[in-house]
């Protein structure tokens, strides 16, 4: 596998804010739209069959773009759209400012085949909480080129996820 320049990467994310700002050295920076607060447990087996999301509520930005949040777990959902190639996967990670805040981003592999506008688990550790702004820059998306195009696309229940 081979690691993708950001100009290279660029061309897989649609609805960028500022492509110039968001494009890194070795990937691209995905920007908040929306977070949710979980309001449900979640149910997971091995069978997706049994698999329940946690019902979610919408956690309103105020009248200047910000959002406070206090220590917990969160549900974001990016702007960007992310096109993932046949022969392309893709991995994140939480922008250092957000790590020094006392936040993080927990991700899953983006896999060959996948579209859709992302979603992930925002983590604020800090005990006072965290304050952020629609639109904040909060994680690097870094794509990985296979050695060949993949066998099987993805083909999951999150395909073409909040377009």
């Amino acid at each position: 596998m081979t690691i993708l320049t950001g100009s290279e990467a660029r061309g897989l994310v649609e609805s960028m804010i500022d492509p110039e700002t968001q494009t890194q050295m070795c990937g691209v920076e995905l920007t908040l739209q929306k977070i949710e607060r979980f309001i449900t447990a979640g149910t997971v087996a091995f069978d997706n069959k049994e698999r329940k999301l946690p019902e979610t509520e919408l956690v309103n930005f105020d009248e200047m773009g910000w959002i406070d949040l206090t220590a917990g777990a969160y549900l974001v959902t990016f702007n960007e759209i992310v096109n993932i190639p046949t022969d392309v996967t893709a991995m994140a990670r939480a922008r250092s400012t957000l790590l020094r805040c006392g936040a993080t981003l927990e991700t899953a592999l983006w896999d060959p085949g996948y579209r859709g506008r992302s979603q992930s688990l925002l983590v604020v550790y800090n005990p006072l909480g965290l304050r952020l702004k629609k639109n904040a820059r909060l994680m690097q998306l870094v794509f990985l080129r296979l050695e060949k195009e993949a066998e099987k696309l993805y083909s999951g229940k999150y395909q073409g996820e909040n377009i």
